[in-house]
């Protein structure tokens, strides 16, 4: 979740750690005894389902927070977290964080403002994924890339798979999805660069 770049008070608390591309920067089960601010790289985190397939929970970009909610809780990580690339981040130890809220109040209010705003976020995430079909989720997904104009162009900057995870779903159900409103004449798709020719009817697609 991206907040407003963290005062130095906040940066001072951890620690710079560097990960290569595929590393993984915790995996479920482990002890949370920490949490991680991303300074430049991009972090995925994924769980897998029964069948031993990934399933992506967010992506990280420069200015997110993440892991705070486990190190919170004194728990253990629930998902994986990999690096997508080679990525910079600073690790902030929970002791070391808990033994500055105390004293400095402006640091507490800061993560109390980040997750109410992570709250408001998952809830939105959890209505899309549940009640909304994977052309309702892909219209959504678009349509959040666009400038509202007709002939809207979204550059994929993620593989065509990646975003099957993040909806949900798997290539084959995205790649028809895909063919399907390019036939109905809703998108234009050449590669990884999706026109969009009629955003009235995504949003159509929304309220069904």
């Amino acid at each position: 979740m991206k907040a407003s770049v963290p005062p130095e008070e906040i940066r001072s608390l951890g620690t710079r750690k560097k990960y290569s591309r595929k590393a993984f920067l915790f995996t479920p089960g482990q002890e949370a005894n920490g949490f991680f601010y991303l300074v430049s790289g991009e972090i995925r985190v994924f769980k897998m389902d029964p069948e031993a397939r990934e399933v992506e929970v967010v992506r990280i970009r420069p200015g997110d927070f993440f892991g705070e909610a486990a190190a919170f809780t004194s728990s253990r990580f629930p998902a994986y977290a990999e690096a997508v690339s080679d990525s910079e981040v600073i690790y902030i130890d929970r002791k070391v964080f808990f033994s500055r809220l105390a004293s400095e109040p402006a640091v507490a209010g800061f993560f109390l403002r980040l997750l109410a705003e992570k709250c408001l976020v998952l809830n939105e995430r959890i209505e899309s994924l549940g009640l909304r079909t994977v052309r309702q989720r892909l219209a959504q997904y678009l349509l959040s890339h666009c400038s509202g104009q007709m002939g809207c162009l979204v550059e994929l900057k993620i593989k065509k798979a990646d975003l099957a995870r993040i909806l949900s779903t798997v290539p084959e159900t995205l790649s028809r999805t895909l063919k399907a409103f390019q036939s109905e004449g809703l998108v234009d798709i050449q590669g990884r660069r999706i026109r969009i020719k009629d955003c009235l009817g995504l949003r159509k697609e929304l309220s069904c």
